[in-house]
């Protein structure tokens, strides 16, 4: 039987994790210093553009000086496929990973020795901050290969001290068997991937709340407050958010502490992180709500400089650890969309589907323009005990109601049988934009 799940002691704590944030901002500019010099000298994009910009990391005096050098976006590493922003000598690059490239070339990050010994050890210090410890088993389902999700997660719980079981994502009915014979404590997995996995477990009769699994990692994609509820109730367990994006160096850049799940500790002893406004780029104090931008401190392969990353939070002071915190991901930029000048995150909709007892987690958006005007159709599952013809169209009605009154717009809903909408074994694919492209 698995022990309780306990923070971990201030002893097992690196010592940053506690420093003052005099001694983390020391740490910090020391680093940024050495992270714009190592750029400079060897990156000859990010020479060419601190030259337009007019800058130099002789300039850098404070941290606040970070914000007269140029963003890196990512067309910035596909103008720059496959190696021209490595720092060091391909021959010192021992691991490729590289995004699915499905909207255009991949963006490509390498790593050296260096830089997989520090991923793991940062992996590890997430886990830890969850609850885990050595000797425990972590389940691992995220996929495997150019993605950083599998790999990232199982260099970290061995560098813990942690049994891994590789399972990587898919064959649903072969992950429950494992979960149930071999009994793991943790499961790395996107969150929408678990929901997934309980379905499985109910489908073959066996209830997902008498597992092993006491704590899930999950990240890769954004997820509610309401999905978390969903997965601590299914599961018993703990639901713990974490965040990472394979330009800064993979899963690993933030997490949850177990003793306060109040947002994402970020380890500001790897990365800078700046908000800035989505629209200006302008640097918003702690606390306003836009876009997170990140810049590396320690990697050696690829430094990345003010990386925007499109992801949507804001910056509040640190509370189980000295280091800040990032609020949940509500989204993404490119993931807000616009339909008849009401800008709509599928998270919201996600909220709204999990505020029906009768409606599963499982759901996707399709925006159409058959006409003049956008359409939105919402596709959703009823649940096992809420599959009747009737059942379902009331709840289809009530949710379009829900949706016309919180959103402001009309829209479709179609709830279809359990089981009907496709399972990904990764990230899932929430939205399907149908309309002429301009």
């Amino acid at each position: 039987m698995n022990d309780p799940i306990r923070p971990p002691r201030p002893d097992e704590l690196d010592p940053i994790e506690t420093a003052s944030r005099d001694e983390i901002a020391a740490l910090q500019l020391s680093r940024l210093r050495a992270t714009l010099a190592r750029a400079y000298d060897n990156v000859a994009h990010y020479r060419r553009r601190f030259d337009e910009a007019g800058v130099s990391p002789a300039d850098l005096a404070s941290l606040d000086d970070l914000a007269g050098f140029p963003f890196t976006v990512k067309e910035d590493l596909r103008l720059n496929y496959p190696f021209e922003l490595f720092a060091v000598p391909r021959e010192r690059i021992i691991r490729i990973h590289a995004s699915s490239g499905t909207t255009g070339l991949p963006t490509v990050v390498g790593y050296t020795e260096a830089d997989l010994d520090t991923w793991a050890a940062l992996v590890a210090r997430c886990l830890r901050a969850a609850g885990a410890r050595s000797g425990d088993m972590v389940h691992v389902a995220y996929g495997y290969g150019l993605f950083t999700g599998g790999l990232g997660f199982h260099a970290g719980a061995e560098k813990l001290g942690c049994t891994v079981v590789p399972a990587s994502g898919g064959f649903t009915e072969r992950q429950v068997r494992m979960i149930c014979d071999f009994e793991p404590r943790i499961i790395a997995v996107t969150p929408s991937y678990l929901l997934a996995i309980a379905d499985e477990f109910e489908r073959q009769h066996r209830d997902p709340r008498r597992s092993s699994l006491q704590i899930g990692m999950h990240g890769a994609e954004p997820w509610t407050e309401a999905m978390r509820a969903e997965i601590e109730a299914r599961f018993a367990m703990q639901a713990i958010d974490v965040y990472g994006c394979s330009e800064a160096i993979g899963p690993g850049v933030s997490v949850e502490c177990i003793e306060s799940k109040d947002g994402l500790h970020i380890w500001e002893d790897h990365f800078y992180p700046e908000i800035v406004d989505p629209e200006t780029g302008a640097v918003l104090p702690d606390g306003e709500p836009g876009e997170l931008v990140i810049t590396s401190l320690t990697k050696e392969a690829c430094p990345i400089i003010r990386y925007r990353t499109r992801d949507l939070t804001r910056l509040l002071p640190g509370t189980a650890r000295s280091m800040r915190r990032m609020q949940r991901v509500k989204g993404r930029n490119d993931d807000m969309l616009i339909i008849r000048g009401v800008n709509l995150f599928p998270s919201f909709i996600e909220e709204l589907v999990l505020e029906d007892p009768r409606l599963s987690p499982h759901y996707y958006l399709e925006v159409s323009r058959p006409g003049r005007l956008d359409e939105l159709t919402v596709v959703v599952e009823a649940k096992t005990d809420a599959g009747d013809n009737a059942t379902r169209a009331a709840a289809g009605r009530d949710l379009a109601g829900r949706i016309r009154s919180q959103v402001g717009i009309g829209s479709e809903v179609r709830v279809g049988e359990p089981g009907s909408i496709e399972r990904s074994g990764g990230k899932a694919r929430r939205v399907f934009d149908l309309r002429p492209k301009e």
